[in-house]
Parts: structure tokens; sequence; C-alpha cells
């Protein structure tokens, strides 16, 4: 159970959960408001449920009984939420149920929220699922009264398959890429691929590449993401920050994009600048598997991928004068990134459903 399937890391490992388990022969039904990944989903054997259990309000409490009648009805055995209004409507139905047979109850703590009642239900599960090492300790720090033996750092993970070290783009691609972008000719491309909002570090970014060029080096900005459509007054509050900083001609705002993946192999260095320490940060992982540069600051998740990866890539948060110094020395000679890497999808399937089967083992 999730709030919607739009995009972002939580929907896209709900996908891949789904489709390892239908892989392995498993029922696999997911529950969502509904978004623009469904019809993926669906493609890929699971089944959909539209529920409105997304909306934080007191009336999505009302799903409480018919989601129990529900899990009777489709006689669910583990129940897996990964978001906190979700989170609620089930762990009542679930709370409500007779203990020798409702299911199994697992939750996922995908970021570090703000510490209430209302984000404890995220560690209520039987199961908790911890995506980082850095969320493990957020539980463990904020909600003492977790046994520690029930959380499971089981870290997200990137497909080699679907991002293979030294991937080329298709001819096509990169002709359809060059008429769309012309002013990215003969130019070193340093993207930043995150959603448009406030704390992902675009302003450190438009900073970083006004220092670069000032040092005369030919770089051009992507910022590769979206704003929320409440909170597009926050594109237009970078650009006039890019226009102040007098290198507006030197960024390009690209918007929503589905192929990532080739931005990133023809960008020079790929960077992840969140201000506030990322669960996991799920792009990085993926730059680092297709044999790209990543210079990230050192906290959170991305620093715990750097520290196992591209030691060399991390820069502490806020450090400007670093970053320029670490990009200016890469623009020279780029690091070498080696081609395994321990954050692999597979190991993530073959941990959650482990959990799962650990959990329906009779005891």
């Amino acid at each position: 159970m999730l709030p919607a399937l739009n995009a972002g890391g939580v929907e896209r490992g709900t996908l891949e959960v789904a489709h390892h388990l239908v892989e392995h022969g498993h029922r696999s039904l997911v529950m969502s408001t509904g978004g623009r990944m469904v019809e993926q989903l669906l493609r890929e054997g699971s089944e959909h449920f539209t529920w409105p259990i997304g909306k934080k309000s007191l009336w999505t409490l009302r799903l409480i009984w018919q989601l129990r009648r529900f899990m009777i009805e489709q006689k669910v055995d583990i129940l897996h939420v990964r978001s906190r209004m979700p989170a609620w409507v089930a762990y009542l139905a679930w709370k409500g149920m007779n203990p020798a047979t409702r299911p199994h109850f697992v939750t996922t703590v995908h970021g570090p929220y703000s510490v209430n009642s209302y984000s404890a239900v995220m560690t209520k599960g039987e199961r908790v699922i911890a995506i980082s090492e850095t969320i493990r300790s957020y539980i463990l720090q904020n909600y003492p009264q977790v046994d520690s033996d029930k959380i499971r750092l089981i870290y997200r993970g990137v497909s080699p398959e679907q991002f293979p070290y030294g991937y080329k783009p298709s001819t096509e691609w990169l002709k359809a890429w060059h008429q769309q972008y012309p002013e990215l000719n003969g130019k070193r491309v340093l993207t930043l691929p995150a959603r448009l909002t406030r704390w992902k570090g675009q302003e450190d970014f438009i900073e970083l590449i006004r220092r670069l060029r000032a040092r005369g080096l030919p770089v051009h900005g992507l910022l590769v993401g979206e704003a929320h459509a409440k909170r597009q007054s926050f594109r237009r509050e970078l650009e006039q920050f890019a226009e102040r900083a007098g290198v507006r001609q030197h960024l390009t705002f690209t918007g929503h994009r589905t192929d990532l993946r080739e931005i990133m192999t023809v960008s020079d260095i790929v960077y992840s600048l969140s201000l506030e320490p990322e669960a996991f940060g799920r792009t990085t992982v993926e730059a680092l598997s297709l044999g790209v540069p990543v210079i990230g600051y050192d906290h959170g998740g991305v620093g715990e991928q750097l520290a196992a990866i591209l030691p060399e890539g991390r820069v502490h948060a806020g450090q400007l004068q670093a970053l320029e110094e670490l990009t200016g020395r890469w623009l020279v000679h780029a690091p070498q990134i080696p081609q395994q890497q321990p954050f692999t999808l597979q190991r993530m399937l073959d941990s959650t459903l482990e959990a799962y089967q650990v959990l329906m083992s009779p005891h």
C-alpha cells in the first residue's frame, strides 16, 4: 500500500518488488490512488486496486473496515506499507483482526520523517525495513521502544542490466538530444538529477556553475527534474537566481525526463547536493553503475554509497569551495569507477522476499 504510483523511489521500489513476487509465483496486489506507473505494474503481472488511501484526512480512516474485509476476502498473507497515511489505515485495520489469522505486517521506512506519533506508525511493523544505515539509526534514536531485532537493513538497489557499466545511448537518442539541446555541444556537462524542491541543492549547483564559468571552464549545467504542481514558483525563483548569478545561459532546466539513464551517460559528472541527508539517494548508485563519476554531499544514504564505491567523491555539505576544486580536478582527470558495486537490485529483492518468508514460516 502506498499513496500513489506517479514517480519516485518509493514507487519504483514497489514496482520492482511486485514484479519479483510475480516472477516467483506469488500473487502481488498493490493498492494506491493510481498514477502513471499503474500501466507498467499491470503489464508485469500485478493487480492494482484504486483506493483513495493517500489523502491526509480523517475521512480516509473510514476505509479501515473495508480494508479489513478486503484482506480477508483476498487472503492476504503480507501487508506491506511504505507511507504514513496508508500505514495508519492498514495498521488500524490489521490491529482489529484475529492475530491467529491476520496477515503479517511489514513497514518500510523510506525517510527520516518528522518525529511524532503520526510518523510512529512506520515503526509498528512486525518487520521494519530500513533502506540505509542512516534510516536504521534514525529509527533507533527517535523510537527507542522499537526492538532492534525487528529492524532489517535492506539497501535500495539498481539493476546492472538496466544501468550497465559503460552504457552508450543509441545514435537516434543522441541525435534527438543534440537537436533539442544544441547549447550542450562542445561543453562539459554537469548534471543534478533531482526534484525541484528547496532542500535538493539546486542553488548550490547554480553557484558551482557560476564559479566554474568564472574560472573559464566550458561547463554547462543540467537540472533534471520537475517541480511539484503546487511549487512551480520555485522553478522561477531558481531561474532568477541563475540570472542574477550571470549563468542563466549556461543552465538547462529539462523538467521531468524518462531517459535519465541516457542523460547521465552523456554527463561528465553527476551530483547529489541535498542539503538534508537523503534516506538513500538512488540516482547516485544509478550513475556509478553506469560508470559515471558522482560528487555528493557526505551525509545520509549518498554518503554511505560513496564511502562504499567512490570515497573520493564525498564533499562536506555546503562546502562550495571543495565542490568547485574537486569538480575542476575531475574535469582534467576523471576518477576510475569500479565495475562492481554492492547496491544491486537483486540483493534488495532477495532480502525483501526473505524477510517475507521468515515471517510466513511457522515458528
